[in-house]
């Protein structure tokens, strides 16, 4: 019984299908900072590893950026890695450099060959998100787009039209995190889930934040959302729960949807 999507690395799925996929993220500050939190999540054994380049305080300087995600990529143990900055208008980390210079960064991390998926916000201009999809198509990448809502949680209807302007913008997998004010609103996100899938034949990652927000995480994929994000060191947004106990809920679940 197959819940989610795969997401896949040059025509083959991640974690061999794996429902759903466990990703860590990398928020280090420098250098010696993400490669000791790398050393730490590998041993975990995620699915993905998501390095957070907007909490790096070298983002300025591509070469530091581009070097930074080689040595991730020879300590990676094989893991995928998605690179990612996230804006400070979706709860990202201030950075000083200009759009521009993000996609000029993406640019060189992406030819560079060192990461397998590409974050980045529909919320950008049309022109630079289209940027986004044609360097990803160039460089063989996938492209992640992305939308978050720190505040509140939109309507389910306004949730699965983002999964819908997401894939006609040229996506490869569809992602949308939102801020609940009450456990309704968790619900909504599990329902625009599981209606998204029928409107768009994308992969699909869904979450609501914060604490009621972790009820998502732990079962989201019966719903169709792909990826749970934990923490391997580490949280890069609220409501993560560490990767061991998120793996303890998803094996009794498991199970009992198994019927074991």
């Amino acid at each position: 019984m197959a819940f989610t999507r795969a997401l896949e690395v040059k025509g083959k799925p991640v974690g061999e299908g794996k429902e759903p996929l466990v990703c860590a993220p990398l928020v280090g500050r420098d250098e010696a900072g993400v490669l000791g939190e790398l050393d730490a999540i590998v041993a975990k054994q995620p699915d993905l590893l998501e390095w957070r380049v907007d909490f790096f305080s070298g983002i300025a300087e591509t070469d530091r950026v581009v070097e930074l995600a080689r040595e991730v990529r020879k300590s990676s143990a094989g893991i995928p890695i998605i690179f990612t900055r996230r804006s400070i208008r979706e709860g990202g980390e201030t950075i000083g450099i200009s759009e521009e210079q993000v996609l000029e960064m993406y640019q060189a991390v992406a030819r560079s060959g060192a990461v397998d998926f590409l974050d980045y916000e529909l919320s950008c201009e049309p022109k630079h998100f289209a940027a986004a999809v044609e360097l990803a198509r160039e460089t063989g990448t996938k492209l992640i787009a992305s939308f978050h809502n720190f505040q509140k949680t939109p309507s389910a209807e306004e949730i699965v039209a983002k999964f819908v302007s997401m894939e006609k913008a040229g996506a490869d997998v569809a992602k949308v995190a939102v801020m609940p004010q009450g456990l309704e609103d968790v619900l909504t996100v599990l329902q625009a889930t599981l209606d998204g899938q029928k409107k768009i034949s994308l992969p699909i990652i869904s979450m609501s934040m914060g604490a009621y927000g972790s009820l998502s995480r732990l079962f989201g994929w019966v719903f169709g959302s792909s990826v749970s994000f934990a923490v391997g060191q580490k949280a890069s947004a609220p409501g993560q729960v560490p990767i061991e106990d998120l793996r303890r809920v998803l094996d009794v679940l498991q199970r009992s949807l198994a019927g074991k």
